[in-house]
């Protein structure tokens, strides 16, 4: 806090020290509770039941002032106070998650339309993988470029992914509210004269793939993981490949079965550097009969060049 007198210093520290009773109080308020009962019944993952029930909702702006209410007042008592929003801030966007429970998360946004403009276009379009429900409280005069191509069955392969195509734009007014399916479906908004006010809920849907596209020719550019859960697995398994832990064997081999293909085939890369010999026999197995093409494939690849390595003999 250099810089700051004592005075600030001194109402920093008091405002920190009454945010927890504000926010306790926040969330056993009615709408808050009112808020999570209405997605209590929805399992993680269903996200198709989840974006229903923010469809219904977000047909009416009522339910974010009635939240949002206590906390713009506890702001008008002490400008130091800080709501309990994880906030994401850059030139182009201001959001926060407004709230969050294993089957959505709803959160509100600012889009910047002097930074839009100031910005050159697009090259590419991403399909997240992801179920979401917008509101546009303030459209800005913006357009939704829209595009869709093949949802990511379980068989997907980066060689041979059709390519998107685009579809009419939508004319964007205040108050819309506009459902997409990430698993097929993309959008950019366009145009905006003024800033672009939204509330939007998203939700799973599976073990998404994030795919971006290039808007030119509609080709796949580039793939990641949308699986948080994956995400975190592949980076616990390089953690213990680095340690060196060769014990940690029933690790690898439990996520080389995992669902997700792209997690299948990053923990037997990552236990192939740790200890290809221990690794060899299930690798034989997924060159055999992985579920995926490409995950068979490319073991069988792997599998010929670690046998070729461990028959070469030493030099002397």
């Amino acid at each position: 806090m250099n810089g700051i007198d004592a005075a600030t210093r001194a109402a920093i520290v008091t405002a920190r020290a009454a945010a927890p009773g504000t926010v306790r109080a926040w969330r056993e308020g009615p709408a808050y509770r009112t808020l999570a009962a209405r997605f209590a019944g929805c399992a993680a993952g269903n996200g198709e039941a989840a974006m229903a029930l923010a469809a219904e909702m977000l047909c009416d702006a009522g339910w974010a002032d009635a939240l949002l209410r206590p906390l713009v007042e506890a702001l008008e008592a002490d400008p130091l106070f800080e709501p309990p929003f994880r906030v994401s801030r850059d030139p182009l966007r201001i959001g926060a998650v407004l709230f969050e429970c294993p089957a959505v998360k709803l959160s509100a946004s600012v889009t910047s339309s002097t930074e839009m403009q100031r910005r050159p276009a697009p090259t590419s379009c991403t399909f997240t993988g992801r179920l979401a429900v917008t509101r546009y409280v303030r459209a800005g005069g913006a357009t939704l470029r829209r595009w869709r191509t093949a949802p990511a069955e379980a068989e997907f392969r980066a060689d041979t992914a059709p390519p998107c195509r685009e579809e009419a734009p939508l004319r964007l007014a205040d108050g819309a509210v506009v459902a997409i399916d990430g698993r097929s479906e993309a959008q950019l908004l366009a145009d905006p004269t003024r800033d672009v006010v939204t509330l939007v809920a998203t939700a799973r849907a599976g073990a998404p793939l994030i795919r971006e596209h290039a808007i030119a020719d509609g080709r796949l550019l580039r793939i990641a993981s949308g699986d948080d859960r994956a995400s975190r697995t592949e980076m616990l398994l390089a953690f213990l490949r680095l340690a060196n832990r060769a014990d940690a064997g029933p690790c690898f081999e439990q996520s080389t079965h995992d669902l997700a293909f792209h997690l299948r085939w990053a923990a037997m890369r990552e236990w192939l550097a740790l200890d290809a010999r221990a690794a060899l026999p299930r690798l034989g197995a997924m060159a055999e009969s992985d579920p995926h093409a490409e995950v068979r494939e490319a073991a069988g690849r792997t599998l010929a060049r670690v046998r070729a390595k461990q028959e070469t003999p030493c030099p002397v």
